[in-house]
């Protein structure tokens, strides 16, 4: 499906939101609700990412490019680099320090790790740099944070597979990269949610580092000694090659949670069309680079950004499964469009305490 002319519709929307903000307040009442109309055009945007070596952060630097392009054609920004590091935190650090050392005005960062960044971004932070910490964690106190509730995420898959199970059942758990504070707050978000339902049992653990590949090789090597399997809690990536491994292996497909990439939402509908295959898929989206990059500019604008904005995860539900992908390319994944305006209104949300609007299948070009 061709999303281009979606996409430019819905940048022309925000564009005119934005007009309509500048002219009815200046950049201090903007502040307060809304689009901030403070001057930014001259101001350098950097995103630093840890690594781009998955479908996933391809599209999600994909984004922020496609983003900075027009935010620069709009007037709104110099500039937004990205550089992506090896999944190194010292390699990071390093793309950091020379962020600092140009005088960029906000760095986006998605992190390696949740401690070893601190040094450099105190140094940014006392170098008067606006620092956003996206879809990540660092213990750094001096950043804003972008991320979503996985605690939401690990009760929404616990709750669909007790309510498919009647809470009973055998579970196997595919977890992300060791060592990452992401996979440790979904996994103990999964953890918590299974504590109300005394009738699941996890029989193994596995670590799929949010890859099919690996999540394939990591589950085809426990069931050789698991028994039957009813469910698999994951995180996002890992659902088509756990798939491909009980396959494999000769065994049904139990409930497999999927994280709304492409492969694994068209294993869903091959399935669901052969058999009546049921399941839910819920994960981040690679446009909260999009989200990430706005806060930045927000905050540049003279907007009241608190220090946590959270971004709504993408739920699809077995009604939304076709709608959501027809929006995909091969190798894409759930892809909500980020306006301005948009994530205007999220700050507000977060200002608020209310709750931000789910994401709908209208998305940015893949």
């Amino acid at each position: 499906m061709n999303t281009q002319p979606i996409h430019k519709i819905l940048w022309h929307l925000a564009g005119c939101v934005t007009g309509l903000a500048m002219v009815a307040a200046n950049p201090a009442q903007a502040a307060d609700g809304g689009i901030a109309g403070g001057p930014t055009a001259s101001y350098s945007i950097a995103f630093s990412n840890s690594y781009a070596g998955s479908d996933f952060r391809k599209v999600m630097v994909s984004n922020w490019q496609a983003m900075a392009l027009q935010a620069q054609k709009d007037g709104l920004i110099r500039e937004a680099p990205v550089v992506s590091a090896n999944n190194s935190a010292s390699e990071q650090a390093a793309h950091i320090q020379d962020m600092i050392v140009k005088g960029v005005n906000a760095i986006v960062i998605l992190a390696a790790s949740d401690t070893a960044l601190n040094g450099v971004i105190r140094d940014a932070c006392n170098a008067g740099i606006v620092v956003v910490v996206m879809a990540s964690l660092v213990t750094e106190q001096c950043v804003y944070t972008v991320d979503y509730n996985w605690s939401a995420m690990g009760r929404v898959e616990m709750d669909y597979i007790a309510e498919r199970l009647k809470g009973n059942g055998t579970l196997l758990e595919i977890r992300g990269i060791a060592g990452d504070a992401t996979d440790k707050n979904i996994s103990d978000g999964i953890r918590k949610a299974a504590s109300d339902y005394p009738g699941l049992r996890f029989a193994k653990t596995v670590y799929g580092n949010w890859t099919a590949s690996v999540a394939r090789k990591e589950v085809a090597l426990a069931l050789l000694s698991l028994p039957n399997i009813d469910a698999v809690a994951t995180q996002g990536g890992d659902g088509y090659g756990a798939a491909m491994a009980f396959k494999a292996a000769g065994r049904p497909l139990p409930i497999i949670v999927m994280g709304n990439r492409q492969d694994e939402l068209a294993l869903w509908k091959q399935e669901r069309d052969a058999n009546g295959y049921e399941t839910v898929s819920v994960s981040a989206s690679p446009s909260v680079s999009q989200v990430g990059f706005w806060v930045a500019q927000q905050i540049l604008a003279g907007k009241q950004v608190p220090k946590f904005v959270e971004v709504p995860l993408v739920r699809i539900d077995a009604k939304d499964l076709d709608a959501w992908l027809a929006t995909m390319p091969v190798g894409g994944a759930a892809n909500p469009f980020y306006s301005q305006a948009s994530v205007a209104a999220m700050i507000d949300a977060a200002i608020n305490n209310t709750v931000s609007p789910a994401p709908l299948p209208e998305v940015t070009k893949q």
